[in-house]
């Protein structure tokens, strides 16, 4: 039998103590890199965007809250109902997940067709479900089809809801692709919302690359303010936090009478009408004037107040403190092409 030397059967012993002090380091160093990758997480975070999901819960929540949460998202879920009432489960899940629970009406009708009581009904209704089963009571409504007067906000504003629209469109629910579905959200700018739909399985594709291009902005989901609609930091705060350098500054509002922008796009279109959504930059109040095509008449109008002139095709939005998007229900009344032109933006 072969016999090992002194020197032999130290190795081992202080091959096992180097082993453990590299296992300790490796250790702490792990904790340090931790540490340093949840510094530079939060330091990115300029400025925040409202991911919203409409019309949940159904049989895929389960599927998109694993995405949302595998690429670390928080979002507004607009729920149904009737569909929170048939699934309580999956609605108590979106809240296990860390996701904001909201009003999306009963069972998806058109409201604005509704008398006041049963508006105050169905929206009434929709929370006390939403609150049964989850324990949250909904702060935030957002109308189906975005369709709204002044009346079903007040409703809205009676139950303690603020009324959110959203200032993009993904057209997830217009088939639209992954592709297609990430480069509309790429528009999202701070504070902005995005409009995206429970259960569609090229929405939940599309999460993964949305959020690419959010961090390569310094984006970060966040949750959308009761107070003013617009996104904000996860804790409420506005604006987010400073974790070290400022993002440049981006100039004073101009002075009343100046000049401002308004940008126009229809997101939803149906046989006899269609939503036409505005958003308004480089002013914070501000006077819009909307041209109509006769024989279109506009129906609703959000986030803004309307007055008309004569002949009823010529509308002044002025702001009314619900932020810088603005938007109106027109109908075509036999004329499906055309659709309004901006005539001028003025600040103040």
């Amino acid at each position: 039998m072969s016999r090992l030397s002194p020197g032999t059967a130290l190795r081992p012993r202080r091959l096992r103590a180097v082993l453990a002090v590299l296992t300790t380091a490796v250790a702490m160093c792990g904790v340090v890199l931790a540490a340093t990758s949840t510094s530079s997480s939060a330091a990115a975070c300029n400025g925040y965007v409202g991911l919203t999901f409409d019309d949940g819960p159904t049989g895929s929540t389960s599927a998109l809250l694993n995405v949302l949460r595998a690429n670390g998202v928080r979002a507004t879920m607009f729920n149904v109902g009737q569909n929170v009432q048939n699934n309580r489960s999956a609605a108590q899940a979106q809240v296990a997940a860390g996701m904001w629970v909201a009003n999306h009406s009963w069972n998806h009708a058109h409201m604005t067709s509704m008398s006041q009581a049963q508006m105050q009904s169905d929206l009434s209704q929709t929370s006390s479900a939403i609150q049964s089963a989850t324990g949250v009571r909904p702060q935030l409504f957002r109308p189906p089809y975005g369709e709204t007067n002044s009346t079903l906000q007040s409703v809205a504003s009676s139950l303690g809801m603020r009324q959110v629209i959203w200032d993009v469109d993904s057209q997830d629910w217009n088939g639209a692709s992954v592709s297609q579905i990430v480069s509309n959200a790429s528009r999202l700018q701070a504070g902005q919302v995005i409009l995206m739909h429970d259960g569609i399985q090229n929405t939940r594709d599309a999460i993964g690359q949305i959020m690419a291009n959010l961090t390569s902005r310094n984006l970060c989901p966040g949750m959308i303010s009761p107070a003013t609609g617009r996104a904000v930091a996860p804790d409420g705060s506005t604006p987010p936090p400073s974790t070290g350098t400022p993002p440049p500054a981006t100039g004073t509002p101009p002075p009343t009478g100046g000049n401002c922008t308004a940008t126009a796009t229809t997101p939803n279109v149906w046989g006899d009408r269609y939503n036409t959504s505005v958003t308004v930059s480089g002013a914070s109040t501000w006077t819009v004037v909307v041209v109509i095509t006769a024989p279109q008449r506009v129906s609703t109008v959000w986030n803004g107040t309307a007055t008309w002139d004569s002949s009823g095709t010529v509308m002044t939005m002025r702001s009314n403190g619900s932020g810088n998007t603005f938007g109106f229900t027109t109908m075509t009344n036999g004329n499906s092409s055309a659709r309004p032109q901006i005539r001028s933006c003025t600040a103040g």
